[in-house]
């Protein structure tokens, strides 16, 4: 099934309550990322905020990329 949505993947399909897959906005190369930490203790971008086309052709925001 493929879905063309801006939401991303957690928003809608969310995991169990209690999950510890919180998810945050920071601020990472002078972008808006949502991200949620790692068994690891990494953050993991879910989704990109920005207005630049040219943000999400960008392989250093792409969705599943870890970041520190």
């Amino acid at each position: 099934m493929i879905l063309y949505t801006p939401l991303s993947h957690q928003e809608i399909f969310p995991e169990a309550q209690g999950a510890e897959n919180e998810i945050q906005a920071v601020e990472w190369q002078g972008r808006t990322v949502f991200v949620s930490k790692n068994k690891d203790g990494y953050y993991q971008i879910n989704q990109l905020i920005s207005s630049n086309p040219n943000d999400y052709l960008n392989p250093d925001f792409l969705p599943g990329r870890i970041i520190s």
